[in-house]
């Protein structure tokens, strides 16, 4: 699995979240603003785009924002949507990144739980969709795992 990182939204990017979040989800406020000032990850599985997830730093010193994750459907049970997460974190780390904060999909909370995320306050409403906010401390433990991702 290899992965690329740009400053912009790639086209590979912008067809798997429309994919995803669009015909598969529903949701219509898909591409925003953000996209211009966030770092996007694209990830290939051979040579062939199969994930996606953006990440921004916050107004508050150290916490970054993960968001737009996205695994198209036919390789959702090759573990890809935890390797993005992990290197996410990795480069947040990397940036100088303390907290990793997103706004999960209330049926992905489990998910992100799993790999040390908390709920933090009330379910809302995104779109149709019910989501809740949740965070995690980042620290050099977590950039040392980086080892752990290559079986990807």
């Amino acid at each position: 699995m290899n992965y690329e990182r740009s400053t912009h939204l790639t086209n590979d990017a912008k067809k798997i979240r429309e994919a995803v979040f669009i015909s598969e989800q529903g949701f219509k406020n898909e591409i925003d603003a953000i996209d211009k000032h966030a770092i996007h990850l694209i990830f290939y599985k051979a040579a062939q785009p199969v994930g996606v997830c953006r990440y921004f730093i916050s107004n508050i010193n150290g916490v970054y924002i993960i968001g737009r994750l996205a695994v198209l459907k036919k390789y959702r049970k090759d573990h890809i949507g935890a390797y993005i997460l992990q290197t996410a974190e990795q480069n947040i780390i990397k940036d100088g990144g303390k907290k990793a904060v997103l706004s999960a999909q209330l049926q992905a909370q489990k998910f992100y739980e799993k790999y040390g995320y908390i709920a933090n306050g009330p379910i809302y409403m995104d779109e149709h969709c019910p989501h809740i906010h949740m965070e995690k401390l980042l620290n050099k433990f977590n950039l040392d795992k980086e080892d752990s991702l290559e079986k990807f």
